[in-house]
């Protein structure tokens, strides 16, 4: 399987976890470009084309957003309120790839418009796995609305 399309936005703060969720997608032969936010306000410029964005086209919406709860600046579940809220973001889908083992952090987190909710496994095989499965639903099955 190959997969290449439009963009993932990965929000993650941990340069470890970035660097494990990369070599996921490359052993998984996920192709996507991509993008990288280091917290949440780098995410919301990323995605509504402010701050260090200010230029980039926001009608390019990543296909997929995987999104960390512990975030610096603004957190994962403040982020999601934003996506939810705004016309261009509020059918994007959002998996929420956490370590936290939470009951409240998952509640909250389908509350305010997670499409999924996913803990990332300590193993490395276990992570491999889980993106596969990530990838395979949000990036393959999963229809979207067309563009308008």
């Amino acid at each position: 399987m190959i997969v290449k399309a439009e963009s993932i936005l990965l929000v993650e703060d941990n340069p470890d976890d970035v660097e494990l969720t990369m070599r996921a997608f490359r052993k998984n032969n996920i192709a996507n470009r991509v993008v990288v936010a280091h917290d949440g306000v780098e995410a919301l410029d990323y995605l509504f084309g402010s701050g260090q964005f200010a230029s980039r086209d926001t009608r390019d919406v990543p296909r997929l957003i995987l999104l960390d709860l512990k975030l610096p600046k603004i957190d994962g579940l403040q982020v999601l309120e934003r996506l939810r809220a705004d016309d261009r973001t509020k059918l994007t889908p959002v998996v929420i790839l956490t370590s936290s083992k939470e009951e409240q952090d998952l509640l909250k987190g389908y509350r305010c418009g997670a499409n999924s909710y996913v803990r990332k496994p300590v193993d490395f095989n276990h992570f491999v796995d889980a993106v596969r499965q990530i990838g395979l639903y949000w990036l393959l099955i999963n229809e979207l609305p067309q563009k308008n």
